[in-house]
């Protein structure tokens, strides 16, 4: 393909994941104001982003290895209707067990695009070629996730729209996006007998969403030493181990086991879980924080996070063309994990009381070393993997990066609501502790408002240092990633 074909192609691509990106961050600010209009709790808050986390991270390997199969062009054009499709029947929910059930569907679409934007990138272009594209790509996370938050804030904060458009309003970019791609986008397709793991598949699926249900739902509807915990872990690892004694015996795996011989990929796999941590749970609850905690309106709580979008924006596309032009790429990993873990730290020391300057400042630091990380790590695994599995490895990496955000978002928002709820009974003498799982603070006495807002301010440094935790794995798993040239060849 031409340069100019290239940038054509691409400008679908970058629709297609502003379009992702937006669904993930327009409800960031939002879902205070659509959870106390639906009569939802703290748990529901966390289920209807864990139901696309976990809808997106089930069906990320099968998307992956569709594409080894198949026409990428057709799957990603399927995967934006398949997000479309969700988005307006999320719109249109009238309950929030609704609104989780069609949070699920959007995060089928939402799976297939994240994991086929990198894998089209990278049949696009060479190694080398590609950090400098791969900044495009980390400036349109930077805009949607800069812009999401922003217009979700102000469409709830717009008596005349209501919530229902921070779904629709994502819908007519969609069709922009598939449109694009089915005028632009030209690859080859390479023929060979096809033979899909459908057992494979399912079991890998029915794992991932087992295991994500139990963390989610164990402490809380039930306890952890339970039959119905026991059931649903025994029955999680059952699946998990029937999926690995499949896919060493099938000819087509869904994850082929061989790509973990290679350093290379195992460790960024693994490095990828405390990523996704940072990533998906730092977005989530630093908008909880400056509207519950600190009583910010959703439009507010937007322009609060500029410090973490656009550091993120910048560092990703400045390390792209650099990478592009020296041929290097673990020095600006390293760095990223290094960032990525100290913004946490720093994070874990915020209360209700916190300069938001300061806070701003740890913020960017974090959106620094998810900038730095979040392509380089693909960038590595592309560049050591050959290409009938491009596919299959781009979408594993980016499999446990989701499985790290779901179970992430899952645990920490347990442990928020935990942490809020007994905050608010030792400061009311346990008479108000229900109030901590209200997210309609205005409907509250003021007195109690206080104390929630406080409540929710000093319980959310707790959750920033358990991610600090997991981001430590991250670090310690860059630091032994050996480096290898970036390859010139598709």
């Amino acid at each position: 393909m031409t340069r100019r074909q290239i940038l054509k192609a691409l400008s679908g691509l970058l629709l297609a994941l502003l379009v992702a990106i937006l669904s993930s961050t327009i409800v960031t600010n939002a879902l205070p104001t659509i959870l106390a209009e639906l009569h939802g709790t703290q748990s529901q808050y966390t289920w209807v982003v864990t139901a696309t986390l976990l809808s997106a991270t089930a069906t990320t390997p099968v998307w992956g290895k569709l594409a080894d199969l198949f026409s990428k062009k057709a799957l990603m054009q399927a995967s934006i209707s398949l997000f479309a499709l969700g988005s307006v029947l999320c719109g249109l929910a009238t309950s929030v067990p609704m609104l989780i059930g069609f949070r699920a569907v959007q995060g089928l679409g939402l799976g297939g695009v994240q994991a086929l934007a990198a894998v089209i990138i990278a049949a696009m272009l060479s190694p080398r070629e590609r950090g400098r594209y791969s900044g495009y790509l980390g400036a349109a996370f930077a805009v949607g996730t800069v812009s999401g938050p922003l217009v979700g804030g102000l469409i709830v904060d717009t008596p005349w729209l209501g919530w229902r458009w921070c779904f629709f309003v994502v819908v007519p970019v969609a069709v922009a996006a598939f449109l694009v791609l089915g005028r632009t986008l030209r690859l080859p397709l390479v023929r060979r007998e096809v033979g899909i793991d459908w057992l494979g598949a399912t079991l890998i699926v029915g794992g991932v969403c087992l295991l994500l249900v139990w963390v989610s739902f164990a402490g809380g509807a039930f306890p952890w030493l339970s039959t119905t915990s026991l059931l649903l872990l025994g029955a999680a690892l059952l699946c998990l181990m029937g999926a690995v004694l499949v896919e060493r015996r099938v000819p087509e795996p869904v994850v082929p086991l061989r790509l973990f011989r290679d350093r290379t990929f195992t460790l960024a796999t693994v490095a990828g879980i405390g990523l996704g941590i940072a990533m998906f749970g730092g977005s989530l609850f630093i908008g909880q924080y400056f509207q519950l905690g600190r009583g910010h309106s959703p439009t507010e709580a937007g322009l609060l996070t500029l410090p973490l979008v656009l550091s993120l924006f910048m560092t990703s596309t400045a390390s792209g063309w650099l990478i592009s032009h020296w041929g290097r790429w673990k020095g600006f990993l390293t760095a990223g994990a290094i960032s990525l873990f100290a913004g946490l730290c720093l994070l874990a020391t915020i209360d209700h009381a916190t300069p938001l300057w300061l806070v701003g400042g740890y913020l960017a630091l974090l959106g620094s070393g998810v900038g730095l990380s979040m392509q380089n790590l693909v960038l590595a695994v592309q560049n050591n993997t050959r290409a009938e599995d491009l596919g299959a490895a781009t979408a594993t990496v980016t499999f446990f990066r989701s499985l790290g955000g779901a179970t992430g978002v899952s645990v920490l928002g347990a442990v928020l609501s935990g942490q809020v709820a007994t905050r608010v009974a030792a400061a009311t003498g346990g008479t108000a502790a229900d109030a901590g799982a209200s997210l309609d603070l205005a409907t509250l006495p003021e007195p109690l408002q206080d104390v929630v807002h406080t409540a929710y301010g000093d319980a959310t440094g707790l959750v920033f240092g358990l991610s600090a935790a997991a981001a430590v794995v991250t670090l310690l798993c860059v630091l032994f990633i050996r480096e290898v040239p970036l390859r010139t060849t598709v």
